[in-house]
């Protein structure tokens, strides 16, 4: 894995988002995180360049107002410049049929939240992980 990398994370909860940031930076503070409200404004800022580059990876919420993490799923995965992107679906569901289909959709991982600051922290971490690995292997 690159010592730094750019993560989106697309949530509509604050709280969630600064807590995803603190674990991040806790995991290592030259990486770098960017922040969408929901799907359509991610996909907004990823397509019309608002970003300086692409992330290397997207976290992504199912249940979003404007635009759901699943309909922002399958338009990242629809647009040949962000296709390739990384999305691991990050939600509070444990849900087998929302696991199911949004592998099918194309997520590259699915990940339940944590209820504590240090799993947070690790399950991050051995996600970004995993998904390297399975991305250098194709």
């Amino acid at each position: 894995m690159k010592s730094t990398l750019k993560i989106m994370i697309v949530d509509d909860d604050e709280d969630d988002i600064d807590f995803f940031f603190d674990a991040i930076n806790g995991i290592n503070p030259t990486y770098t995180c960017i922040a969408a409200g929901n799907g359509e404004i991610a996909l907004h800022k990823l397509q019309n360049n608002s970003v300086e580059e692409l992330p290397d990876f997207i976290f992504l919420d199912l249940n979003m107002p404007r635009m759901d993490g699943k309909t922002c799923l399958g338009e990242l995965k629809k647009d040949h410049k962000l296709k390739d992107i990384p999305v691991i679906i990050y939600t509070t569901s444990d849900n087998q049929l929302d696991k199911d289909e949004t592998l099918k959709l194309g997520a590259a991982h699915f990940l339940t939240k944590a209820n504590t600051f240090n799993m947070l922290q690790a399950n991050i971490k051995d996600t970004l992980m995993l998904v390297s690995s399975k991305t250098k292997k194709g």
